[in-house]
């Protein structure tokens, strides 16, 4: 990664008021309710580069893509792009201008395609938003290529959605992104509503597009093969924080968090190395009443005292290379 990274999220925050009405908590007497989603999340993304964040459901993977993306506007961090912090640019130009090198893959290829559409109208939407192309022949001709650039023909753009399959749906939402020529796609996971073998072929299209087109992404999944085929680094996510990150490789060979111990436990041994696994136990808590603490303590194997009683912080641990970083209290310790 460079010095400057490309992309970089500061402290990103995300608080959900999931209370009922204040006439109904006045006569039933209840508080207000506030959904901690996202918190102090914070990671770089050098140019060209795959930095993936990994959780199991309901960590709050998404609502981080949503916000580095501009759907979702943060309680409180920052989202900077080259340089350009996305929520305090007042000019709408340069919003616009923004807008126009950040794109998203949504995880259902079925839902995020307008089924009123053709596939040529979907693809040069963003082209005609942005006003890449000067009249509609150049416009068609824009639209051919990106369907060819993924691996379809632009014949295919006077059909409907539902007129292909999953992949093929999925390599249209592909195209789509890219009509707008951006330079950062981030790809909410893209491939967990397809076949396996249909996965591989979206993965190595992404790879192939990354190598050609200089893209930059942030990978969102559960799937740990899959971010290990794809990202350089990757980020652990629990209950809305990153309790780890590291490189893909130093991840896989060495864990430090316990939770990252455990999904990796978790993962099928191909190999049959016959070593000693643990496999995830329990649940994720209520992220409206999360436990104190270390939120993982309920379900850490090598908990104390000071894990119910303290967040710990993100930070290097003990022997760790420069480019991991470990929010464990054990660790830090040195006790694992």
């Amino acid at each position: 990664m460079t010095d400057s990274p490309f992309v970089e999220v500061k402290g990103l925050s995300r608080v959900f008021d999931v209370s009922k009405p204040w006439l109904n908590r006045v006569l039933e007497q209840e508080e207000r309710k506030l959904l901690r989603a996202v918190t102090d999340v914070s990671f770089a993304i050098g140019k060209r580069e795959t930095v993936a964040l990994v959780g199991e459901s309901g960590s709050g993977k998404s609502t981080v893509a949503k916000m580095v993306v501009g759907l979702l506007p943060p309680t409180g961090g920052s989202v900077t792009i080259d340089g350009v912090d996305m929520w305090s640019i007042a000019d709408a130009e340069k919003r616009q201008a923004l807008r126009r090198r950040i794109q998203m893959i949504f995880q259902d290829p079925y839902a995020s395609l307008n089924p009123r559409w053709r596939v040529g109208s979907i693809i040069a939407d963003p082209i005609r938003t942005f006003g890449l192309a000067k009249d509609r022949a150049e416009i068609e001709h824009e639209v051919g290529e990106l369907l060819r650039l993924v691996g379809l023909d632009p014949a295919d753009a006077s059909k409907y959605p539902h007129e292909f399959s999953g992949g093929q749906r999925q390599r249209i939402c592909i195209a789509r992104a890219l009509s707008s020529k951006p330079e950062f796609l981030v790809a909410d996971e893209p491939t967990s509503a397809l076949d396996v073998s249909v996965q591989a072929q979206i993965l190595n299209l992404m790879r192939e597009l990354q190598d050609r087109l200089g893209l930059t992404y942030l990978f969102i999944s559960h799937n740990l093969a899959v971010v290990r085929h794809m990202a350089a680094r990757i980020g652990v996510m629990y209950l809305g924080r990153v309790v780890e990150i590291a490189p893909t490789q130093e991840l896989f060979s060495a864990p430090r968090h316990p939770y990252a111990r455990m999904l990796l436990d978790a993962v099928p041994d191909l190999a049959m190395t016959g070593r000693p696994r643990k496999m995830v136990e329990g649940e994720i808590p209520n992220p409206i009443s999360p436990p104190p603490g270390c939120a993982f303590n309920p379900r850490c194997p090598a908990v104390m005292d000071r894990c119910r009683r303290e967040v710990p912080e993100l930070e290097a641990a003990p022997k760790a290379s420069a480019t991991q970083a470990t929010a464990c209290h054990a660790v830090a310790e040195g006790r694992i």
